[in-house]
């Protein structure tokens, strides 16, 4: 066998591994984190949310690098876990204060103690953990955390209506949780 053809099939060989140990993690993480969507339907406006639920298993949430929190503050979350969490909305909306038209976006997090940075990004397609190019990025704004909350040990994304015309997208997890205003 020539040295070029023992290459050849080396290299093949050794993607062939990567590939099949990429897949392996991607297919499995939906065990420890599985998918979920959170749904809200008013009117004529309706709201999607496709994220991963990871559990908390003992583990510090939200903290300082310090505490060795599984999430640090001002630090990029992906506001679940495996791919960029996904939103989509059938019509032009308000969140946040900021107007977001009809489509599909990534929602992600800057978690701190009291205050949360939450990001809208328009590239929704991409797995989670690898933060996304931030000149693109439609908007941020902040909202209030509260620390005090009965303890949720696997992330939860809801909706909670307010008075018809507006909601709020709730996140729990830990003893934290997180109010995003949302108008139609």
């Amino acid at each position: 066998m020539s040295t070029k053809r023992i290459i050849l099939f080396s290299v093949l060989g050794i993607l062939v591994i990567i590939l099949g140990v990429m897949a392996y993690t991607i297919l499995t993480t939906k065990s420890h984190s599985p998918a979920a969507t959170a749904k809200f339907k008013s009117g004529d406006i309706s709201i999607e949310v496709e994220y991963c639920r990871p559990f908390k298993k003992g583990r510090k949430i939200f903290g300082s690098e310090a505490e060795c929190a599984l999430q640090p503050y001002g630090k990029y979350w992906r506001v679940g876990a495996n791919e960029a969490t996904k939103i989509t909305v059938n019509k032009d909306i308000t969140i946040g204060g900021n107007l977001l038209p009809a489509g599909e976006y990534a929602i992600y997090a800057f978690p701190g103690e009291n205050e949360w940075e939450i990001g809208i990004h328009p590239d929704w397609d991409r797995w989670g953990a690898f933060e996304p190019d931030y000149a693109e990025e439609l908007f941020r704004f902040k909202v209030p955390a509260t620390n005090d909350m009965i303890e949720t040990e696997q992330f939860t994304i809801t909706f909670e209506d307010i008075d018809g015309a507006s909601t709020q997208m709730v996140l729990r997890w830990g003893k934290t949780m997180v109010s995003i205003p949302i108008e139609g």
